[in-house]
């Protein structure tokens, strides 16, 4: 009789690790269908043929710019074998709104001392928010491998005092161009 209470209890144990894993199996193929089908939509494309001509990422509107609320957007676009432009200037304690795209293939970068990382994906329009809190030159370099010259592929940001950087974000708005380190 207890061989039988051990064998039923055996079978039940049985059935249901089954039924879970069942569950998961069929929970991870409605989700891979799911997101299949429905990509998130914070994603931004942008077609990188046309990045040259018109857009977000035309060679006048790269760099850093001061928004209307206090905030600080800086576009970044990377080509094999540089990043444009090749020296960003932000100011220190302000809220910063990276915005990057790569024009061929995958490229990626971070910022020294800082926790900025993102990854540029042709296409794609990479975000990234962050605030440096103390002046000072980092170096950017590209972390994804792009080719022979990968090595060569890096950029500076440069941090100055908030005060200094609006000063010379309305002199460069007023002359129609963005912010550099090249004076």
């Amino acid at each position: 009789m207890s061989t039988d209470v051990a064998a039923r209890a055996e079978a039940r144990w049985a059935w249901i690790v089954g039924a879970i894993i069942l569950f998961l199996v069929a929970m991870m193929a409605y989700m891979s269908l799911h997101w299949a089908a429905m990509p998130p939509t914070r994603t931004e494309t942008v077609d990188p043929t046309t990045l040259h001509i018109a857009g977000e990422f035309v060679e006048t509107n790269l760099g850093s710019v001061a928004e209307p609320d206090g905030t600080v957007t800086v576009r970044v676009l990377a080509n094999q074998y540089s990043f444009t432009p090749q020296c960003i200037v932000v100011p220190a304690n302000t809220p910063l709104h990276f915005r990057g795209t790569a024009a061929d293939v995958v490229h990626g970068f971070s910022v020294s001392k800082s926790n900025v990382n993102l990854m540029l994906i042709p296409g794609y329009i990479s975000n990234f928010r962050t605030k440096f809190e103390q002046t000072g030159e980092h170096v950017m370099p590209c972390h994804e491998y792009c080719g022979t010259g990968h090595a060569a592929m890096w950029a500076h940001v440069k941090v100055i005092a908030r005060d200094e950087f609006m000063r010379q974000a309305a002199a460069a708005a007023a002359a129609g161009r963005r912010m550099s380190c090249v004076q």
